[in-house]
C-alpha cells in the first residue's frame, strides 16, 4: 500500500508565518528600547536639563519595570488569552513611546519609561506562549531559532539605530525619534496582529494568585533596582539591605506557592524533564551575553573614544554569528542538537579569552577583534538556541504562559546582574585595557558553568 503525504496548508502556513513576524517584531522593538535610550542618554540630559539621577531612572526605569512585571504579564496571559493581552500590551508600548517622545520634562519622561516597561512586560511573555501554543516539533525550533536572534540582533541593533537618529537631529528633533520611531511600527502591528493573532481559548477554571504575584514582584523589584543603579552610586548600604531583602522575599514566595491554590510557577511546571537545567542554562548564557556586551561597550566608547554607532557597529560581527547559529543550528543531524549546548559554551569562553588577549595592550585589535566577537556569538548562539527548545520541550500547553514567565524573567535578571557584575568588575579596575583583559577572563566562569549545567541534558 502506498502512504501518500497530505497536501501542505500553504494558507495555514502563512497565517503562521505572520503570527511570527508580528510577535518577534513586538519582542524586538522591547530589546530595542533597552540600548536605544542609552546612546542618546547625554542628549537627552542636555535637552531636558536633566539631573544625574534622573538620567539614571529615565534609562533604568524601562528596565525596571519590565523585569518586576514580566511573572504577571505571563499569568495575565494565561487568565485572559495571549492575543489579548499581547495586544494590550502593545498599544500600551506604543503610547507611552508617544508621550515618550513628547515628553516636555525629566518627571514626565521617567514616568513614561516606566509606563513603556510595563508595556513591554505585558507583551513579551506572550510571545513565547504564541509559539509554545502555536508551533509544535520542528516548527517551533525553527520559531525559538528566530527568537534568539531577533534578542541578539536587538540589543546591537539598538545602538547604531540610535546613534543614526540622533545624529541626523531630523527637524531640530535632537533625541525624540529614538522614542517616536515605536509609533508608526507599533500602529502597523496592532493592525496586523488583530488580524492575524489566534482567538483565545481561556481555561475558565485559572485563577490569581495574588499573594504570589505581590511577593514576587517585590523580590524581583528589591533585587533589581540595586542592581541597575548600584554601580552608578557606589553600591551604597541600601543595596545591599534591599537586595538580602529581596532574597527573603523570593524564600517567602516559595513557601506561599506551596499552599497557594493556582500557583505562579506550579509543581508539575518545574518538574518538566530538562525545563530546570535549561532555565539555569539561560540565566548563565544571559549573565555572561549581557555583562560582556556591556563592558566592551564601555571600553570602546570610553578608553577608545568610539562614537555610539562606532561602537554598535563593532559587535556586528557578534551579531551576526549569534544571529547565524540560531538560524541554522537545527539542520545538522539532531543526535548533535544536545551536544551544541556545552560546546557553544565553551566556544564562547575561547571567544572571550581572545578578545581580552587582542585589546590588553589597547587599540582596537583589529582584524581579529571582529574575527573573535564572531567566534563568541556563534558559541552563545549554539548553546542558547537549543537551550530554549530543550526548556519547552515537554512543557504541556496548560503551562505555557507560566513557562514563558519563567524564562522571560530568567533571561531578564541573567542581563542585569550581568551587567551589574562585570560592568562593576570592568569599572572597578579601572575602565583600562588591564581591565577589561581580567573581566574577558571573569567571563569565562559563568560559561563554564554554563557548559557544566548542559552536561546531564545530554543524557536524556
Amino acid at each position: 500500500m502506498t502512504i501518500t503525504a497530505p497536501p501542505v496548508n500553504h494558507r495555514a502556513a502563512r497565517t503562521s508565518g505572520g503570527v511570527l513576524a508580528v510577535v518577534l517584531a513586538g519582542q524586538f522593538m522591547a530589546i530595542l528600547d533597552v540600548s536605544i535610550v542609552n546612546v542618546a542618554a547625554p542628549t537627552v540630559r542636555a535637552g531636558l536639563e536633566a539631573s544625574g539621577s534622573g538620567l539614571q531612572l529615565i534609562i533604568s526605569g524601562y528596565t525596571v519595570a519590565y523585569a518586576m512585571l514580566l511573572i504577571t504579564g505571563a499569568r495575565l496571559g494565561g487568565l485572559r488569552g495571549a492575543r489579548r493581552v499581547f495586544l494590550l500590551g502593545l498599544a500600551v508600548f506604543t503610547a507611552a513611546s508617544l508621550a515618550c517622545g513628547l515628553a516636555w520634562s525629566e518627571a514626565a519622561l521617567i514616568v513614561f519609561r516606566l509606563v513603556q516597561g510595563a508595556g513591554a512586560a505585558l507583551m513579551v511573555p506572550q510571545v513565547l506562549s504564541v509559539i509554545q501554543l502555536r508551533f509544535e516539533g520542528a516548527a517551533r525550533a525553527r520559531a525559538l531559532s528566530a527568537y534568539s536572534a531577533v534578542l541578539a540582533g536587538g540589543i546591537v541593533a539598538g545602538q547604531v539605530l540610535g546613534g543614526a537618529l540622533v545624529s541626523a537631529d531630523l527637524f531640530g528633533s535632537s533625541w525624540r525619534p529614538v522614542f517616536l520611531v515605536n509609533v508608526p511600527i507599533g500602529l502597523v502591528l496592532l493592525a496586523y496582529g488583530a488580524r492575524l493573532l489566534p482567538r483565545d481559548h481561556v481555561p475558565r477554571h485559572q485563577g490569581v494568585d495574588v499573594p504570589g504575584l505581590v511577593t514576587l514582584s517585590a523580590a524581583v523589584c528589591l533585587i533589581v533596582v540595586p542592581l541597575v543603579l548600584g554601580h552608578e552610586r557606589h553600591w551604597p548600604l541600601w543595596g545591599w539591605t534591599s537586595m538580602a531583602a529581596g532574597v527573603v522575599l523570593a524564600g517567602v514566595f516559595t513557601l506561599v506557592e506551596r499552599r497557594a491554590r493556582h500557583p505562579l510557577i506550579s509543581g508539575r511546571l518545574l518538574r518538566a524533564p530538562g525545563l530546570s537545567l535549561a532555565t539555569l542554562g539561560v540565566f548563565a548564557a544571559m549573565l555572561t551575553w549581557g555583562g560582556f556586551l556591556f563592558a566592551l561597550g564601555l571600553y570602546l566608547q570610553g578608553a577608545l573614544g568610539d562614537g555610539p554607532m562606532r561602537a554598535g557597529l563593532t559587535f556586528a560581527s557578534g551579531a551576526a554569528g549569534f544571529a547565524g547559529i540560531s538560524l541554522t543550528w537545527q539542520r545538522l543531524p539532531a543526535r548533535l542538537h544536545r551536544a551544541l549546548i556545552p560546546a557553544g559554551f565553551v566556544l564562547a569562553a575561547a571567544g572571550y579569552l581572545g578578545i581580552g588577549g587582542v585589546l590588553a595592550g589597547g587599540g582596537h585589535g583589529e582584524p581579529y577583534l571582529e574575527i573573535l566577537l564572531l567566534v563568541a556569538g556563534a558559541g552563545l548562539g549554539a548553546a542558547y538556541s537549543p537551550l530554549f527548545t530543550v526548556a519547552l520541550a515537554r512543557v504541556a500547553p496548560a503551562d505555557a504562559p507560566d513557562a514563558s514567565g519563567l524564562l522571560a524573567t530568567t533571561l531578564q535578571l541573567g542581563q542585569v546582574v550581568g551587567v551589574a557584575t562585570f560592568g562593576s568588575l570592568f569599572l572597578g579596575l579601572g575602565a583600562t585595557p588591564h581591565a577589561l583583559a581580567v573581566t574577558q577572563v571573569a567571563l569565562t566562569v559563568p560559561a563554564l558553568i554554563g557548559a557544566g549545567l548542559a552536561l546531564p541534558l545530554l543524557r536524556r
